[in-house]
């Protein structure tokens, strides 16, 4: 009969008697008569004690295992206080299933050495806990928008136009062609499906060929976006914070365990669930910015990085900042009938100095204003006649958001930099492992 094995968590929990659980050596330290080895699987880690007189005939086998080696081990777990994680097991069988001889991730590495080995320092104890909380934060917008009675859609990544801006499209050669682009976003091909399912949502990879090379930037990341018919821009902002609360609250059901082991302060994070976030127009940032912070920006210059990160360390909950000027966003963002200044589009700014973590806008919907706005922006409107042809033909309010989900990960775990929040990170300096 084969082997039952339990996770190290199971066994935990099962608290004494006999156990048999597989892992990875996390730590070993021993002497001729004991080895100490801390085992971890993706639930756990726990001590295990090797007795040098129960393995008499093994101990050099056993004296050889290093960090990293995987194995199966059976014996006798309890309490003990003075363990790693209050509990121990001793070993009354094992086997070295994988070995593993001077596994080079160790203490005090640099920042790039351990980029160089990123398929090694996922086994980390840091980025085993951010790919849980990432795990986590990728089921709960799913879960939000399926509650919400949206319906998945899925957009193409190679595309034939620009949406968010030309030097940051990267070329592909497709075919010999060298007019498409890797997708920035999926508006442009979402806005044809509300026709048919109204409401939409989807996570995919998006790609930016930015040269910056930021705590906040990634060429490749992960994008939520959503897009719906007959919307309100009071409706794009209030599914913005009530997702973004769905997303916290999940994180501290699910992984309080993950964020005690990155030291995150959980204080920190109870805010954005208890509390209404802040609204406040661009034109009142700049007071804000002006009075509060000694920071005077002319009207209409778009918000740079440091004035959004003054502006929301100011708060404790993000903050909404609405109806940007016009001539600093996107063609499809529609003028607020108030203003003709300004736009229905959206930023939230997240507190701590995390920045920008959704944009969002109403959409126009009228087609001789997109024509005359592409034309103004320097783009020729017969590019986009699929796009128009969602004018012409029974045109409603619609409007959507785009979420950056790394920069949302970087902030749920008080990471320094939005590298730290996938498993694999890509900017202009970094495209392997």
């Amino acid at each position: 009969m084969a082997q039952k094995y339990v996770s190290i968590l199971q066994a935990m929990q099962q608290g004494s008697g006999s156990v048999s659980i597989h892992g990875w050596v996390w730590r070993e330290r021993g002497s001729n008569k004991l080895k100490f080895v801390t085992l971890r699987d993706s639930t756990q880690v726990i001590q295990c004690v090797f007795e040098a007189v129960d393995f008499a005939s093994r101990w050099s086998e056993i004296d050889k295992i290093q960090v990293e080696a995987a194995l199966e081990i059976t014996g006798e777990i309890k309490k003990d206080e003075r363990a790693p994680t209050g509990y121990e097991i001793h070993v009354t069988d094992f086997t070295v299933v994988g070995k593993s001889e001077n596994f080079p991730i160790g203490k005090d590495l640099s920042v790039e050495f351990l980029a160089d080995n990123r398929h090694l320092w996922l086994r980390s104890r840091k980025m085993t806990a951010m790919l849980k909380i990432r795990s986590t934060v990728f089921g709960a917008i799913d879960e939000y928008f399926k509650g919400e009675g949206f319906y998945e859609y899925h957009s193409p990544i190679f595309q034939a136009v620009q949406c968010e801006g030309g030097s940051e499209l990267f070329k592909v050669d497709y075919f010999g062609r060298k007019d498409i682009f890797l997708a920035q976003t999926w508006q442009l091909y979402a806005e044809p499906a509300i026709f048919a399912l109204e409401k939409i949502y989807t996570i995919a990879p998006s790609f930016r060929a930015e040269k910056s090379v930021t705590s906040r930037h990634l060429t490749e990341y992960w994008h939520a976006e959503m897009e719906m018919a007959w919307s309100t821009f009071a409706d794009i902002q209030m599914h913005g914070e009530k997702l973004l609360k769905h997303i916290f609250t999940r994180v501290l059901e699910k992984n309080r365990g993950e964020l005690e082991i990155l030291g995150r302060d959980v204080s920190k994070l109870e805010p954005i669930v208890t509390k209404p976030f802040i609204h406040m127009t661009y034109t009142d940032a700049l007071k804000i910015l002006k009075e509060k912070c000694g920071m005077d920006i002319e009207w209409g210059k778009d918000l740079r990085t440091i004035e959004e990160e003054r502006l929301s360390s100011l708060y404790d909950v993000p903050v909404i900042c609405s109806n940007y000027p016009k001539k600093v966003k996107a063609f499809y963002m529609k003028e607020d009938p108030a203003d003709p200044r300004t736009v229905q589009g959206c930023d939230f700014l997240a507190p701590e100095g995390f920045g920008e973590i959704i944009g969002g806008s109403q959409r126009e919907e009228d087609l001789e204003e997109i024509k005359k706005r592409l034309v103004e922006q320097g783009e020729k409107p017969e590019e986009y006649e699929f796009y128009l042809d969602t004018r012409r033909y029974g045109s409603v309010p619609h409007g959507g958001f785009g979420l950056g989900v790394e920069r949302v990960i970087r902030w749920v775990c008080g990471f320094d930099t939005i590298k730290d929040a996938i498993p694999f990170p890509r900017n202009p300096e970094r495209f392997k492992p």
